[in-house]
């Protein structure tokens, strides 16, 4: 082995005895870093403060909490019973009503009156027949001349939606027989040459049509056949036609009262002797 090695080895063999030297000494030494003191000094040096101040040392955390311990107690507070005072319910006059309450409950009622009333009057309104305008009332059709056109053009039928009616031409020479049968109410527009008759069948309800072949109404329902002027020739129906008055003003204007309906003539009525003109449109009474 060579000097130089030698000398290197004996080098760290020195270095590390010196190391382990200091070390030791440290951990023996009170000082534990620049400016610090030993716990003997402190202790010295309160016992001092304490001697020359008079002060006493505030408890630790552990006197308190053993103090503590040694203060609790297991025994039950008892606290005396309170004295139950029978309920009385307050006075609604002493109380009032509040503002908040007066005007709720104004609103609840007017609406509710409003309400009702309303209901009220569109309930009376649906089941009174209006006087005038529409059916149910009076139904102004027209002049003279133009349903004397309608007459003619709808090959002896003139039917007016607004009435739900039908008007034909009644012949002046049957007119003796009319007056024997027919109210006056009917007979003023007969008279003029004009029958009106309701658009229901007296049987069902049905609406009745004309049959240009026959020249008579005939129901599509069960067969009931008519005239020309509504009184029965065929069918299950209890009876002619029924009718509704008219008037015809100075004018010439024609206005039918369909809020009056007047029954239609009995069953063998017969004032046109008027027999059917071509094949009928139904089966007649054979047909139910």
């Amino acid at each position: 082995m060579s000097t130089a090695a030698v000398i290197a080895i004996a080098i760290g063999v020195v270095v590390v005895l010196g190391a382990i030297s200091f070390f030791t000494l440290a951990r023996r030494s009170d000082v534990r870093g620049a400016g610090a003191l030993s716990g003997e000094t402190v202790q010295r040096d309160r016992a001092a403060r304490k001697q020359h101040d008079g002060v006493v040392d505030a408890p630790t955390a552990s006197e308190v909490e053993a103090a503590g311990v040694a203060a609790r107690s297991t025994a039950v507070e008892v606290r005396p019973q309170a004295e139950v005072v029978e309920w009385t319910p307050p006075d609604p006059e002493m109380i009032g009503v509040t503002r908040r309450q007066f005007f709720n409950r104004a609103t609840v009622s007017l609406m509710g009156v409003g309400i009702g009333a309303f209901a009220a009057a569109a309930f009376v309104a649906f089941l009174w027949p209006s006087g005038t305008g529409g059916f149910g009332g009076l139904v102004t059709v027209g002049k003279v001349d133009a349903i004397n056109a309608g007459i003619k053009q709808g090959n002896g039928f003139f039917y007016v939606p607004e009435a739900r009616s039908w008007i034909t031409a009644y012949p002046a020479d049957a007119l003796p027989l009319a007056e024997t049968v027919y109210v006056e109410s009917l007979l003023v527009t007969m008279r003029d040459g004009y029958t009106i008759m309701s658009q229901k069948c007296p049987h069902l309800g049905c609406r009745i049509p004309q049959c240009n072949t026959s020249q008579w109404f005939e129901c599509q329902c069960h067969g009931s056949q008519y005239n020309r002027n509504g009184e029965k020739k065929a069918g299950p129906a209890p009876r002619g036609m029924d009718r509704h008055p008219a008037t015809i003003s100075t004018a010439g204007v024609l206005t039918i009262n369909t809020g009056v309906k007047v029954a239609g003539p009995p069953i063998g009525t017969n004032t046109t002797g008027q027999e059917a003109e071509g094949p009928h449109c139904t089966g007649g009474e054979g047909k139910h």
